[in-house]
């Protein structure tokens, strides 16, 4: 790391300024320290075009777009957090959570029929080949444990799981299978809703947009205030299933500064969460020392309030 050298009739004060300077410009930097932003190593051999493919995706993943795009409502997502805010779940450490998703298969997902348990081990994994810090390692193994959410009182898995978009404005034609899957939603011909910025103003910030409601959210309200999890990394749990916006560029109307740096980091996130997929399941005990260690370096109670 370089210093602030004293030279000799150099004032004191300029000195003691130039190292806070220093200091400032390299706070939080150490040697050798990962880069979140790095391109992703451990695809390289796969044909990510094959990921993806819901206009061959089979009936169910079909079906299930076409309920969750038309009982996503303003309404329902009110009711929602209300219910969030209003209990507790259940109590059960970070590990529990996982064995208990061991159960879960996604059905809106058309490249994998394998456990929860098994896809966020994958994608902790293929982080942690590729050298990404620490704390990206345990997003990667925790970001879809908000569909434990299908466990205590959820209607289906429309609000659950799926791809987001924001409830309150239009919906854009980038959402998967475009704005005709909406046309049975109660909010789609409401006046203020169907504009394009409709409940909200441009600039506005994403913290201040409903996103439709499922794991994602539920679990960024669950971690951000019961871990030290960073920005970025709340980020990649709160919006990486928010396709229309990190890959399709849709709702850019809404972005503030923080959003800029907050797309950047979910883009780096979102390879590990696609295309660590494959046909060879991790074995879940011998990795769970090493990734109970990391659970509590960001967790400071064992015990979460689910």
């Amino acid at each position: 790391m370089a210093t602030a050298i004293l030279y000799p009739g150099v004032n004191q004060f300029e000195a003691t300024s130039d190292n806070i300077d220093l200091v400032n410009t390299l706070g939080g930097e150490k040697p050798n320290a990962p880069d979140i932003y790095q391109q992703s190593e451990f695809d390289k051999e796969k044909d990510t075009t094959t990921f993806r493919q819901f206009e061959d995706a089979c009936d169910r993943v079909k079906s299930f777009y076409a309920q969750q795009h038309t009982l996503q409502t303003v309404a329902y997502n009110m009711k929602a957090r209300d219910d969030f805010y209003s209990k507790t779940r259940a109590e059960m450490t970070v590990w529990e959570a996982l064995e208990k998703l061991d159960t879960f298969v996604d059905e809106c997902d058309p490249d994998t029929q394998e456990s929860q348990l098994t896809h966020l081990l994958q994608t902790a994994e293929a982080l942690r080949q590729d050298g990404k810090p620490r704390w990206m390692q345990l997003v990667g193994l925790i970001h879809d444990l908000g569909k434990l959410l299908f466990f205590y009182g959820a209607n289906g898995q429309w609000d659950v799981v799926g791809d987001t978009f924001p409830v309150g404005c239009a919906f854009d034609e980038k959402i998967i299978f475009g704005t005709k899957s909406f046309k049975n939603n109660e909010d789609y011909n409401n006046e203020i809703y169907k504009t394009k910025l409709g409940i909200y103003s441009e600039g506005c910030g994403l913290d201040n947009v409903m996103l439709s409601w499922g794991h994602d959210e539920y679990l960024y309200h669950v971690v951000k205030d019961q871990s030290t999890i960073p920005a970025e990394g709340l980020a990649m749990i709160r919006y990486h299933s928010f396709y229309p916006w990190h890959r399709e560029g849709a709702y850019n109307e809404f972005m503030n500064e923080k959003d800029v740096a907050m797309l950047k980091a979910v883009r780096a996130f979102n390879p590990y969460d696609l295309y660590s997929k494959s046909e060879a399941p991790p074995d879940a005990q011998s990795l769970k020392p090493y990734y109970s260690k990391l659970i509590d370096e960001y967790f400071p109670n064992p015990v979460v309030r689910w």
